[in-house]
């Protein structure tokens, strides 16, 4: 059972493998071969049934779509975990930084 806390957690892992191949619209298969290429790494219930995150879900969709566009999975995978880590960088650099107040008006 999902406790309530875990509704806003993208990273819990809530789908069963039918469920994300539903959301992401692909097969069981691909994600199979994603998590075979290291793009993702379901994690496994007590029965060993394999469940994925929102975020694992977004990485899988987003492969998807760039081999749509002819890359192979390989390069795919790739990119992808490039361009999360840069979101992960550029998310964590926000935390870090202040907001740079706007320029104050010279007096006149």
């Amino acid at each position: 059972m999902t406790r309530p806390g875990h509704v806003h957690d993208e990273h819990y892992p809530a789908y069963t493998i039918g469920t994300a191949a539903d959301l992401v619209g692909t097969t069981p298969a691909f994600l199979r071969a994603l998590g075979d290429a290291g793009l993702i790494t379901p994690q496994r219930s007590t029965g060993g049934h394999r469940r994925y995150s929102r975020h694992q879900l977004d990485l899988a969709a987003r492969a998807r779509e760039l081999l749509d566009e002819g890359i192979p999975l390989t390069a795919a995978c790739r990119i992808v975990r490039l361009e999360d880590d840069l979101a992960e960088a550029r998310r964590q650099l926000a935390e870090l930084s202040p907001p740079i107040p706007p320029p104050r008006n010279p007096p006149d």
